[in-house]
């Protein structure tokens, strides 16, 4: 079944942004039953190859959306359906956190975001494939641009489940890059706002110096729309339709302390994408970062490991059979880290959080890598999350915006850092330069 456009090629409905789908849905132009099987029927031509799902929940969101259909409108998502990474607590579905010890777990209620977004009108599809307490220890899911190649993780199936047109929404986490990096491998809009903006109750902890809710979708129109119902917070979707600044943007090129870690194809693409807005009359230059950040990718990789110890307490005492060898090797590190180490390193990040606020009275946004490159083959592993490290550790709001296809017709695209507590900000801006830089950098 197709959308109806005005002056657009007719689209499936599954494939259509969810921006437009909730106009119809609002204006009853469109059934959210309609919609729902459109994804369903989607969901079930594809999935035998993506394995973006770890459960799906048919009858029950198609009773949900005939229930929409007959009643007023709910909210600003409603009839939008929505996947769920398996991290997050679900009361009428199964919550395994990726692991075999929460096998067939029933939680008594639903996740904060969960159900801000259904008390919003959108409609949970199913849980989606996450890492093993979204860790390095990899699911079932393959990228659907090419199998046999990673889609990211740890929030692996929404990244893919997006991509792949099965939902047009999808929840995610990041600790160290998981939302940017499967962004990124998928080539969809992937958004982590500021730390603590949108509520992790419900949600399995695995280090909560770290843990951030975020966002899947396919426009940044889109992820704003989700996010703000997530967050609370009608200045994100306002962002989008806000009139922009007239002065040049100024635009901070942050090339990382790992940029010696980055391939030809993301060195090119950050060069590329500088060309083009640089035309556009933006105001481009090197930022470069204090030496005190030097070492920020291994604080949150040490601070990862030593709260991922604490609160996985249970599982590697009673269950630690049942865990991967990847994660004993996490938990092994954690251990091994002192209190007074730990404590060093949460100074260490709030006194780099304090340093990088200088930064941006010179810039209105960073430009940096999203990953060393695109997906790699093999889905035994997930990819480097090395360019999202230091922003996690800093609690800054992160975007991926995909623009185009790599040497090897893969993904790629780039990552825009903004200030902390400024997400509507960082919306405008990635909304205004994802529409002058999509398409423009394809290298293959």
């Amino acid at each position: 079944m197709s959308a109806p456009t005005q002056g657009q090629p007719q689209l499936p409905l599954h494939a259509c942004d969810a921006s437009m789908l909730v106009q119809l849905l609002q204006r009853r132009e469109l059934s959210a039953e309609a919609l729902v099987r459109d994804c369903l029927e989607h969901i079930a031509l594809r999935e035998s190859a993506v394995q973006a799902w770890s459960y799906l929940n048919p009858e029950e969101a198609l009773q949900e959306a005939r229930a929409l259909d007959r009643g007023a409108v709910r909210g600003l998502l409603h009839g939008l359906p929505f996947g769920i990474k398996d991290l997050f607590n679900t009361a009428d579905m199964p919550t395994t956190y990726g692991s075999p010890i929460y096998a067939g777990q029933r939680p008594a209620a639903d996740a904060a975001c969960v159900a801000m977004a259904r008390a919003a009108g959108a409609i949970a599809l199913g849980k989606t494939v996450t890492t093993e307490f979204a860790t390095f220890n990899p699911g079932k899911t393959h990228n659907p641009h090419r199998a046999g190649h990673t889609p990211g993780g740890s929030s692996s199936g929404s990244a893919a489940a997006v991509a792949a047109t099965m939902v047009p929404l999808a929840l995610g986490t990041q600790t160290a890059a998981s939302i940017i990096r499967p962004a990124a491998f998928c080539g969809v809009v992937g958004f982590k706002p500021s730390y603590g903006s949108i509520s992790r109750a419900g949600v399995k902890a695995l280090a909560e110096s770290l843990d951030t809710v975020g966002v899947f979708a396919r426009s940044v129109a889109d992820a704003a729309l989700f996010a703000g119902v997530l967050a609370g917070d009608t200045r994100l979707h306002a962002a989008i339709t806000a009139e922009p600044d007239s002065r040049a943007l100024r635009i901070g090129v942050c090339h990382t302390f790992e940029w010696a870690q980055a391939d030809v194809d993301t060195q090119t693409v950050i060069e590329q994408a500088c060309a083009v807005l640089s035309r556009a009359g933006a105001q481009i230059s090197q930022c470069d970062l204090p030496a005190a950040l030097t070492p920020m990718a291994q604080i949150q990789t040490d601070i990862m490991a030593f709260e991922a110890h604490a609160n996985l307490a249970d599982e590697r005492l009673r269950h630690g059979e049942q865990l991967s060898a990847a994660l004993h090797l996490m938990l092994t590190a954690g251990a091994a880290i002192s209190p007074a180490r730990h404590h060093a390193n949460l100074a260490a990040a709030r006194q780099g959080h304090d340093l990088i606020e200088t930064r941006f009275d010179d810039y209105d946004v960073l430009l940096a890598p999203s990953a060393i490159g695109v997906a790699p083959a093999g889905i035994d592993r997930t990819g480097d999350p090395v360019f999202g490290r230091m922003w996690t550790a800093l609690g800054l709001p992160c975007i991926h915006l995909p623009l185009g296809s790599a040497s090897n017709g893969l993904p790629i695209g780039v990552q825009l850092v903004g200030r902390f507590r400024h997400d509507a900000a960082l919306i405008q801006i990635a909304d205004q330069l994802h529409r002058q830089l999509q398409g423009t950098v394809s290298r293959h």
